[in-house]
């Protein structure tokens, strides 16, 4: 287990790189390009388009070509959105969006296939969690390294050695393949209609339901978040260096968080009380980012995106695993890869959304907190559903 742990690791972190970087770097970019900020939502919906195809149809490759092979061709796809990103325009900044996060986003279902298999179900919130880790780590990374890079090397050159990060990482996962992908199917037939057979199984199941409609308020605010953090402080006064520092330094509030709702989802409270409490936790942060102004402190802006880190960037670990636990066996990349679907559906609806508020209104505020109404939605949903069994201990 711990091999497929530290190998799901390191993949979802390359690949966090890469998604991240766009928004980092974004200041520099509408810069040079001369773009209106708004065109950064619409950038990440494009984004959330693609993944939405991507993991909807993941099911069937990863059943034919296994965990791990699936992985390294997500990793090549991330690259290749990075690289064409340097053409720069209108046309460079589509393609990206579409090949970096059209079959990269198998990644992630990918990796419930190989842990589903792998590890422990009592312990199965815990391992997702450690995993997941790797998606803050992937963008305080990128927070942190990128505007650094961008100074010497320009975005563009910053965008090519990323994407050189995740072709490297795909060629060290080589010997992995035979090793973890022991339940392949080569003559699995892949249809169309996978597609439509996915969706479904999410939505007849009650409890599955329940988790694709987290997952896409949850997803929806994380994208605005990630999309929009650095333009908005930078639109406050701040340089691109110390919005990406600050950046980093909030994203790094979720890497211990994922272990620790992990941990307590496995151990002492339900999964889905720990999902409702961080549903509302992330709608009141998101809603308090509505009235930063030049006024508002740097310990202060802290504070509250810290508990937005907390919360928005911190819930898939439980819900992954929560998603892996009613799956059947053999299908645990596909139900995981239905239920990501909805969350693909909040990345793209929320920042298509902010973009279009702040586009009309000129301001942040309305953007924030009409994307968190989403999460008070499903906090409320998740009460409602009654009491759940304390897990075993």
């Amino acid at each position: 287990m711990l091999i497929a742990v530290v190998a799901m690791f390191l993949q979802q972190t390359c690949g966090s790189v890469g998604r991240v970087l766009p928004a980092v770097l974004a200041p520099l970019i509408i810069h040079e390009l001369r773009a209106d900020p708004s065109w950064v939502g619409v950038y990440f919906g494009l984004m959330a388009i693609a993944a939405l195809v991507g993991q909807l149809g993941s099911g069937g490759f990863i059943i034919r070509h296994g965990a791990i092979r699936m992985s390294q061709i997500a990793l090549l796809s991330a690259g290749g959105g990075m690289a064409v990103a340097i053409i720069g325009g209108a046309a460079g900044f589509v393609l990206s969006a579409l090949v970096g996060n059209g079959i990269a986003a198998v990644a992630t279902p990918a990796s419930s296939q190989l842990l589903g298999r792998w590890a422990v179900r009592r312990y199965a919130p815990f391992a997702f969690s450690v995993t997941q880790t790797a998606i803050p780590a992937g963008i305080l990374l990128g927070g942190s390294l990128g505007p650094t890079l961008a100074q010497s090397l320009g975005w563009r050159g910053t965008m090519l050695v990323s994407a050189g990060m995740c072709w490297c990482f795909a060629l060290l996962l080589q010997p992995l393949h035979g090793r973890l992908d022991t339940d392949p199917v080569p003559t699995h037939v892949i249809r169309l209609s996978d597609f439509r057979t996915t969706i479904t199984a999410v939505l007849v199941e009650r409890e599955l339901r329940a988790l694709s409609f987290a997952c896409f308020a949850f997803n929806g605010l994380q994208a605005v978040f990630i999309a929009y953090f650095v333009t908005y402080l930078v639109a406050l006064g701040y340089d691109i260096v110390a919005a990406g520092a600050l950046f980093s330094a909030v994203i790094a509030v979720a890497i211990p968080c994922r272990i620790l709702w992990g941990w307590v989802g496995s151990f002492h409270i339900a999964p889905r009380l720990v999902m409702s409490g961080l549903a509302f936790g992330m709608a009141v942060s998101a809603a308090l980012m509505g009235a930063f102004n030049e006024a508002w402190s740097t310990v202060a802006i802290g504070l509250v995106t810290g508990v937005l880190s907390a919360t928005a960037m911190s819930w898939h670990g439980i819900l992954l695993s929560e998603a892996a636990r009613l799956a059947p066996i053999n299908r645990v990349g596909a139900v995981t890869g239905g239920v990501l679907s909805f969350g693909q559906m909040g990345a793209f609806l929320c920042p298509t959304a902010f973009a279009l508020l702040l586009r009309v209104t000129g301001f942040y505020a309305a953007g924030w907190v009409v994307c968190a109404i989403p999460a008070v939605l499903v906090g409320i949903d998740l009460l409602r559903r009654g009491k759940p069994e304390i897990p075993a201990r």
